[in-house]
């Protein structure tokens, strides 16, 4: 890095920006001024083969890491060692989760097999995490209720969606007004985790105040569409090219819109992006803070008390595997082991003498 770089970092970790503002700069540092000409290829390259943009920023991250923990030598000049160095490395020194190692592994595995060409061995000898995952928090119905009674009315619903339907946040953040099925009660999710598309279940109580988020959808749409400088919503991969009317429909916005305009970073045009999934995150802290709830609340913990309730009320776990879009059942049998009836339903002794 060169010292006009080097200041320029300085600069930006020092001056009292607001967050927002703070890491827009940072990304633009890192996008302009670190990227090398390498990792931009592996970029373009993922992104010329349509991965998610999060894929593609979480293998370009850790393709940079073993890079760096190489010294900067070339992944070409590395070989299997050197990969089993460096996820021991994340196992021992940096107590990495067994998901962050495979993650990992997964990014390296992709760049030596598609753009080296130069795939690695099948018989990698390196030290695996074991550290042992978390079990989920889970609210109790009365605390899911405290919740939604104090938190901020314009995130009650996304919150209601990703209890009421089990929804990730960015599943729930991305929704387009036409993914709402009314007439069958159903959420349709499409390329949520792992590309899958699902329907899950909508509450009925839900339609009213999804209607009225449709229409306040609607005021914007139609004030973005009297703007000759909007170029319609974004839309994935070649359904633009494929249905170029589309990004003016009403049924492909955004049903929770950004409150303003911006422009595309990567097509440069004006368009109204989905609500900024940060501010979902900070509401859903603070309305637990004011319910008085001493969880560790997240917006994850509200899809974890969906699949519990789920099965507490007596669902089948092959349904919720469904309706969570799990791939592997062994993934949503955890939610069994938090079931109020104790771990794995055992009773225990002590309650027979008390």
């Amino acid at each position: 890095m060169d010292k006009a770089g080097l200041n320029l970092a300085i600069n930006l970790l020092t001056i009292n920006l607001p967050t927002t503002v703070y890491t827009y700069m940072l990304i633009y540092f890192l996008v302009n001024v670190m990227a090398s000409p390498f990792l931009q290829y592996i970029a373009e390259f993922m992104y010329a083969r349509r991965y998610a943009k999060r894929t593609v920023e979480g293998y370009v991250y850790w393709i940079k890491m073993y890079i760096l923990f190489h010294k900067k030598q070339h992944p070409a000049q590395l070989k299997d060692r050197d990969v089993e160095y460096f996820l021991t490395y994340l196992s021992n020194q940096r107590n990495a989760a067994p998901r962050t190692q495979a993650a990992a592994l997964n990014a390296l595995s992709f760049l030596y097999s598609k753009v080296l060409q130069q795939p690695l061995s099948l018989n990698l000898n390196f030290n695996r995490s074991q550290v042992t995952p978390k079990l989920p928090v889970v609210l109790t119905r009365g605390e899911i209720t405290a919740l939604l009674k104090v938190i901020e009315p314009r995130y009650k619903l996304l919150a209601q969606l990703m209890y009421g339907s089990g929804l990730r946040l960015m599943e729930a953040v991305r929704l387009r007004v036409h993914d709402i099925d009314y007439d069958y009660f159903s959420v349709m999710v499409w390329q949520g985790k792992g590309n899958k598309n699902r329907r899950t279940t909508l509450a009925p109580e839900l339609v009213v105040s999804l209607k009225q988020q449709s229409q306040y959808v609607l005021q914007y749409f139609q004030a973005d569409t009297a703007n000759p400088g909007y170029a319609g919503v974004w839309l994935p991969y070649a359904l633009a090219r494929k249905y170029p009317s589309a990004s003016k429909e009403l049924g492909w916005q955004y049903l929770f819109p950004s409150l303003q305009l911006s422009v595309d970073p990567d097509s440069k045009l004006l368009r109204r992006h989905h609500l900024d999934e940060s501010c979902v995150r900070r509401e859903i802290k603070i309305a637990a803070r004011k319910a008085g709830i001493r969880k560790n609340v997240t917006c994850h913990t509200l899809r974890h008390s969906f699949a519990t309730h789920l099965l507490e009320a007596g669902a089948d776990i092959r349904t919720v595997q469904e309706q969570l879009g799990h791939t592997d059942v062994r993934t949503t049998q955890i939610y069994t082991h938090v079931l109020n009836r104790g771990a794995a339903g055992v009773k225990s002794p002590l309650s027979q003498l008390l």
